[in-house]
């Protein structure tokens, strides 16, 4: 019973709410407010949080560049160093002297010499080498690192790079050095797990300086190094140079460390259970690791970094040998821009909520003075309903109600006389209907088919039109330009050399060819079938003019084009389409290439006494998926391609009885053969039917 009552009450409450033109209106206005504040707050939140991430990704890949530079920065100033040393007259000599001894035993000037050589110019070690890699100071000592920069230094002059130098030679080098290279390695959360507790190879900056005698013969190798285990002073360098003054919020850390494969072996990062330790020896995240360091691949997201989430780029760092031996890592914390993010939105949150408040008073004080009056107008209609004579009262509103009130009252006083006319009225108004329903759809059958006819003849005027005017605009400026070049070879006379008049004659050949075009368009817009000139031709030769013309364009791409031309047998083509489908593949070759490639076309005869026509590039390649589509109509995979090029290339070669196939894979480059027909006599074929319009767009 009491179920029954609550759902009665409800039910009234409802249907007084939504039948009380009050509500109505206020939840009218409500309504789209209530639904597109929170819309507009969830667009807010992602919109920010998205471009606010994005833009701590770009920062990070910036630091992590101006890092980067830093790091090889130094390692260049420190090649400089050396070099400087190393080149002075002091030195110079007294360093050859020592070689020319060879490494005499009671010769206790070389080896003061290099410790301030050492001391000067901030190295961990020196050691003077002769040309097969022995040490001159300690005679028979040839346990020095193995290194291509050896030989390196010996061709090219002074070089220097990252090698990783293990225990054991880094204690023939100093006990010292390989006590300082030796961290302990500490467990880290996410980091792939390892059975080692030591990290006792070192990463180092390795130099080599060639000491040249008289002749200009190496005489002897400087050889320093620059070790990287440990080296605060060298990664706070950096992280200074990075992360400047203003460059982070007020709470902002930046970090700057290096890595010897998964190891942390430089870095400011703290340590995470002694805040004033550096967190040497503890190791990347397994994630990091293995996108880093095995695929090759930079890292740009957030990442765990010892004990919180920094926003962090990483790059692998190469050895001198091509191998990725380690890590170059630059980031931030994250947790003071979230903190700066959470309270925009905090504030954006309460901005929306009290606009919600204001507009939602504004809202129930509109709605209840616009429906009073049409209550009072309501009331008096249901009392006309039930047989009173009633008028509606002067409304104390604006005066449109109040004009709809008066007129409402002189509706009313019409109404029983025009009664039995409305319903005269609407007999004859039935039979208007029917038969005006009938005319309509008549009428709208005819509009229909003209309006179908007009389509069609609108477009097959503006196909004209356009034919026309493109022929007009282009057959007026080809034909000053053959004037002028006319009147250039004219006025030349013997002075032209052939080298100009070669070229002039390659303008008014290309711009003939140009009129030949337009030509062929124009009759394209005729109603007779244009012919196609088919004749014997050296296809050596247009393969030869054909680099002609887009030699500059390769050559500014970075691209060569290398010709292979063995055929001798003569072709039955067109030359001015053949040449045409020519370049088309050859600049789509173009654009499917990357930085610079090249380009191959290839001529070669066939037994039954044609010539095939292949050309090779060595781009992105083509996927399966989309190899059959390639000669469909507007179908392109660029960006700036009309997707035609391709179809009316077939087609010519189709009205030549010429055949095209094309192979691909992905990666690896693109193959098109042409196989041509011999060429015995000329003769002509009628085209095939073109779309005017498409024909020129492709051509």
């Amino acid at each position: 019973m009491t179920t029954a009552v609550t759902t009665a009450l409800i039910k009234r409450c409802w249907q007084r709410l939504t039948g009380n033109l009050r509500y109505r209106l206020l939840a009218l206005t409500l309504f789209p407010l209530l639904l597109v504040l929170p819309g507009v707050v969830l667009l807010a939140y992602l919109w920010s949080n998205e471009v606010g991430y994005r833009q701590l990704l770009m920062k990070a890949n910036t630091d992590l560049a101006v890092a980067h530079e830093a790091f090889f920065a130094t390692r260049d100033r420190y090649l400089v160093r050396l070099s400087l040393a190393a080149a002075g007259d002091r030195f110079h000599h007294a360093l050859l002297n020592s070689s020319a001894d060879g490494g005499d035993r009671n010769n206790t000037d070389t080896p003061l010499l290099l410790e301030q050589l050492r001391s000067a110019t901030g190295f961990d070690y020196v050691r003077l080498l002769d040309p097969r890699g022995c040490s001159l100071t300690q005679p028979g000592d040839c346990s020095y690192p193995d290194s291509p920069l050896i030989q390196q230094a010996k061709m090219q002059g002074p070089v220097s790079g990252v090698e990783v130098f293990s225990a054991a030679e880094l204690s023939a080098l100093s006990a010292e050095l390989a006590t300082r290279a030796r961290i302990p390695l500490v467990a880290t959360q996410r980091a792939t797990q390892s059975e080692r507790s030591v990290e006792d190879r070192a990463m180092m900056l390795h130099f080599v300086y060639p000491l040249r005698d008289n002749s200009g013969n190496v005489a002897a190798l400087l050889t320093a190094g620059l070790l990287m285990n440990a080296n605060l002073g060298f990664v706070d360098h950096i992280s200074n140079t990075v992360y400047g003054p203003g460059s982070l919020p007020a709470d902002g850390i930046g970090t700057v460390t290096l890595f010897l494969d998964d190891v942390r072996i430089s870095t400011n990062v703290q340590h995470p259970e002694a805040p004033r330790q550096r967190a040497l020896g503890t190791r990347v995240s397994a994630q990091v690791r293995h996108q880093v360091l095995e695929e090759g691949e930079r890292w740009l997201d957030r990442a765990f970094v010892v004990s919180d989430w920094y926003i962090s780029a990483y790059e692998p760092v190469i050895d001198v040998n091509g191998h990725r031996i380690g890590m170059l890592y630059a980031g931030f914390l994250e947790a003071p821009f979230l903190e700066s993010f959470y309270h925009w939105l905090e504030l954006l949150l309460w901005l929306f909520a009290l606009v919600l408040l204001l507009c939602t008073f504004i809202a129930i004080a509109g709605a209840r003075s616009i429906s009073r009056p049409f209550e009072i107008m309501t009331a008096v209609v249901d009392r006309i309903r039930g047989g009173e004579r009633q008028r509606i009262p002067p409304l104390n509103t604006t005066d449109e109600v109040r004009v709809l009130a008066e007129h409402f009252n002189a509706m009313l006083a019409q109404l029983d006389q025009q009664h039995d006319a409305i319903q005269q009225a609407a007999v004859q108004l039935e039979e208007k209907v029917q038969e005006r329903t009938l005319e309509l759809k008549q009428h709208i059958a005819m509009l229909n088919e003209t309006r179908e006819q007009l389509i069609e003849k609108g477009k097959l005027a503006a196909l004209g039109e356009l034919t026309a005017g493109i022929a007009h605009e282009v057959n007026n400026p080809t034909a000053v330009i053959l004037g002028y070049m006319d009147l250039l070879l004219d006025e030349l006379g013997e002075q032209a050399t052939p080298e100009i008049r070669r070229d002039a004659e390659l303008i008014i050949e290309q711009v003939g060819r140009i009129r030949t075009i337009i030509n062929d368009l124009l009759k394209l817009a005729r109603p007779s079938s244009p012919r196609t000139h088919l004749e014997a031709i050296d296809i050596n030769d247009l393969v030869l003019n054909t680099r002609t013309l887009v030699q500059h364009e390769l050559k500014r791409r970075g691209i060569n084009l290398r010709l292979e031309l063995r055929a001798s047998h003569r072709a039955r083509a067109d030359a001015s389409q053949l040449q045409q489908v020519l370049i088309n593949l050859v600049m789509n070759g173009a654009n499917a290439i990357s930085g610079s490639g090249e380009i191959r076309v290839r001529s070669r005869n066939l037994g039954d006494g044609g010539v095939s026509l292949s050309i090779h590039d060595n781009g992105c390649g083509i996927p399966t998926d989309q190899l059959a589509r390639i000669f469909d109509p507007f179908y392109s995979r660029g960006k700036q391609g009309t997707g035609l090029g391709l179809s009316i290339s077939q087609r010519l070669l189709e009205q030549a009885d010429a055949s095209i196939k094309v192979r691909s894979r992905q990666g690896l480059g693109t193959l098109f053969v042409i196989h041509l027909k011999p060429g015995s006599r000329s003769e002509y074929c009628t085209q095939g039917h073109f779309d005017p319009v498409s024909e020129f767009i492709g051509s």
